[in-house]
């Protein structure tokens, strides 16, 4: 999934524990698990708002954007990855 959860990043960083944050937040430490671990697949903004809130963070500090790499791509220019080549021409 090319959006990343870093709530366990904040934790650390707030050095919270996830029971405290669900607490804190008013959902369960098993919905909490759901969200960290990268497996839900929404999240409310009132949730949103209130893991902000808790942790003192903006939501770009708890969700980032990564693109999915597929078969055939070719790397942007500027990634600092070497084009493919198909032969002795190229």
């Amino acid at each position: 999934m090319p959006v990343v959860v870093d709530i366990d990043v904040m934790l650390a960083k707030r050095k919270m524990s996830v029971g405290v944050l669900a607490e804190r937040v008013g959902i369960t430490p098993a919905n909490l698990a759901v969200l960290k671990n990268g497996r839900a697949k929404a999240v409310r903004f009132t949730t949103l708002a209130a893991l902000c809130e808790v942790l003192e963070c903006q939501p770009g500090d708890l969700l980032r954007w990564e693109p999915e790499e597929r078969a055939g791509d070719v790397p942007l220019a500027g990634s600092g990855a070497q084009p493919l080549t198909s032969g002795p021409d190229s």
